[in-house]
């Protein structure tokens, strides 16, 4: 998964820039890490953190836009399947295939989204192979309209089914919209620059150690989940499929 391997890279940065640091406090004259060049090391640090903090908290906003936008979305879906399923089940008994159709197509997504199986799923691929709604709208449009209030129910079924189609390719177009890979690259660089900058201060000893090797992997993290939740659809951390389950306990009852 693109997440572990982004944290492992990141704590791996990490420890190996505190690593170099420790070497070079060793390595340098005295004078270089004492009273003023501290003091402008410390200063250093402290602007590096404080962009840090910033890009972090525009990445934060920006994946977790991207994980509402989802939920959002399956949520609509779901209503839409539903009110769909309602309007069919009015029109007559003649639209049961076209209701057993619209569940089979919801079950089958819930399935390759989010498998049983602790196994990598197909993510939007799933969505954007599956031609459920399709079948479902040609079937539809089939439809024998023999009276007005039947041509009514037909049209509102189609738009629906428009507007579901609609949601599904939006859905897609925005999975394609990822985290910017230059600013993470940034963000990880300005960690280790940081952590070169605290090992050359740190003193050598084992609390100071396990201290840099926790705040690293706390960063490291931070950035993996920043990644789980910019892809919604695949992962540890993934969209809620609830509003489909629903849907699929409420359809062709």
């Amino acid at each position: 998964m693109m997440s572990l391997n982004v944290g492992l890279i990141t704590v791996l940065s990490l420890c190996a820039g505190g690593l170099l640091g420790s070497l070079l406090r060793h390595r340098i004259p005295d004078h270089h890490i004492r009273d003023d060049s501290k003091d402008v090391v410390k200063t250093t640090s402290g602007m590096i953190a404080t962009l840090v903090a910033l890009v972090i908290g525009l990445l934060v906003s920006s994946a977790k836009s991207s994980f509402d936008q989802a939920n959002d979305a399956i949520t609509q879906a779901g209503a839409k399947m539903i009110l769909l399923d309602r309007t069919l089940s009015r029109y007559g008994p003649e639209t049961r295939a076209i209701r057993t159709r619209m569940k089979e197509t919801i079950e089958a997504t819930v399935k390759h989204l989010w498998p049983s199986e602790r196994r990598d799923s197909e993510g939007i691929a799933v969505v954007e192979k599956g031609r459920g709604i399709d079948e479902v709208q040609d079937m539809i449009e089939q439809l024998d309209t023999s009276g007005e209030l039947h041509r009514e129910m037909r049209s509102s079924a189609l738009q629906t089914c428009n507007d579901l189609m609609h949601s599904r390719w939006l859905t897609i177009e925005r999975a394609q919209d990822g985290l910017p890979m230059p600013l993470l690259v940034m963000l990880i660089f300005w960690l280790t620059v940081l952590f070169i900058s605290l090992g050359l201060l740190a003193p050598r000893n084992a609390t100071a150690v396990i201290c840099l090797v926790v705040c690293a992997v706390s960063m490291a993290g931070a950035i993996a989940l920043l990644v789980e939740l910019d892809d919604p659809f695949s992962g540890l951390l993934r969209a809620s499929p609830a509003p489909l389950l629903k849907a699929v306990s409420v359809i062709a009852r």
